[in-house]
């Protein structure tokens, strides 16, 4: 079901706006998804946690320290879809 991110905002406290590459639009709210530890640890900071980019190679997000989320996870946060389930924290691929 792999749909790409194509865009990622940091629209404040931890939430991004992302937006898929079959047009899917939508907010996730980041604090309720991470632990915040490990690589994930920097992104406590509200002015890291904004310099989110999206990596076309990964079709996902990602910050300078290499921290990223599996698109799959994010698009079924967006959809409320099966796919939703697991992030860093709650069990899910975190790298």
């Amino acid at each position: 079901m792999l749909k790409d991110v194509v865009a990622a905002e940091a629209i404040g406290g931890y939430l991004l706006l992302l937006r898929f590459e079959d047009g899917v639009e939508g907010v996730v709210d980041m604090a309720t998804h991470l632990s915040f530890r490990g690589v994930f640890a920097p992104l406590r900071d509200p002015s890291y946690f904004a310099r989110v980019r999206v990596d076309a190679e990964l079709g996902s997000v990602t910050w300078p320290n290499g921290a990223d989320l599996d698109p799959d996870v994010l698009y079924g946060r967006v959809t409320g879809t099966s796919a939703g389930l697991g992030f860093e924290g709650d069990g899910g691929s975190g790298d």
